[in-house]
C-alpha cells in the first residue's frame, strides 16, 4: 500500500531520532572506515575544472566531508540528524545543511558532484523519483551522482529503528536512468571478496 504523508513523516522522525540517539556511537564505528575507492570513484568522473563543488548527501558526522576539504574542494554537508549536521560541521569546518531526505531545499544546477555514500537507500522507494530528481536539478550540466547502498532484491521496511529500501541493480538502474542519469560504472564492496560477501552496491552517474 502507498505511504501516506504520516507515514513518510514517522519514517523520517524514527529513522534520524535512531541516528541522533546513536550518534557518538556511530561515529566511533564509522570514522576509521575506508571509503576511498568511493570517493575516488566520484572525482575521477567530475569533468569540471578542480576544485569540485561537491554535496555530501547524508554526510554523517563529517567523515568524507573532511577529506574532500583536505583534497582542495569544496563540499557542502547535508543531513537530516541533527547530532549528525553539528557533528560534520565541528569536525570539517564545512558549511552544513540540516535538511530532511525528503524535505530537501535545493539550489539549482550549484555541484558538480553529489556525493550519496550510504544513504539513499533511507528514501522510501515510492518518493526515490522525486528525491533523485532534485538531485539531478542541483547538479551542473554533465555533474556526477555517486551512490553506494546495501544491495537487495527490493524489499522495504525498518531495520533496528532505522527504514531502508534494498535495490537490485535492475532496478536502482531503473530509477536513475527515469530520473535522467547515464550510467558511468558500477561496482560491488568491499572489492576483492567473492559477490556474496559484498553488500555494498556503488554506481556513478552523469546528468547530460
Amino acid at each position: 500500500m502507498p505511504l501516506n504523508p504520516d507515514d513518510l513523516t514517522h519514517i523520517a522522525m524514527s529513522t534520524l531520532d535512531h541516528y541522533n540517539q546513536q550518534a557518538e556511537q556511530f561515529w566511533q564505528g564509522t570514522r576509521d572506515h575506508d571509503v576511498r575507492q568511493n570517493i575516488d570513484a566520484l572525482l575521477a568522473h567530475i569533468e569540471a575544472p578542480a576544485p569540485f563543488t561537491i554535496l555530501d548527501f547524508g554526510c554523517g558526522p563529517g567523515r568524507d566531508l573532511k577529506t574532500f576539504a583536505e583534497l582542495g574542494h569544496h563540499p557542502v554537508g547535508l543531513e537530516g540528524a541533527e547530532r549528525f549536521a553539528h557533528m560534520a560541521h565541528a569536525h570539517s569546518g564545512c558549511e552544513v545543511w540540516h535538511q530532511s531526505f525528503l524535505a530537501l531545499d535545493l539550489p539549482p544546477q550549484h555541484f558538480d558532484g553529489v556525493f550519496a555514500n550510504a544513504s539513499l537507500f533511507h528514501v522510501p522507494g515510492q518518493e526515490l523519483p522525486r528525491v533523485l530528481r532534485q538531485l539531478h536539478a542541483t547538479l551542473k550540466s554533465g555533474g556526477v551522482l555517486f551512490s553506494s547502498n546495501p544491495r537487495g532484491q527490493g524489499q522495504e521496511g525498518w531495520s533496528g529503528g532505522r527504514y531502508g529500501a534494498y535495490h537490485d541493480l535492475p532496478a536502482w538502474r531503473g530509477h536513475l536512468l527515469a530520473a535522467g542519469f547515464t550510467e558511468l560504472t558500477h561496482y560491488y564492496r568491499p572489492e576483492g571478496l567473492p559477490r556474496e560477501q559484498q553488500p555494498w552496491l556503488a554506481s556513478v552517474w552523469r546528468k547530460p
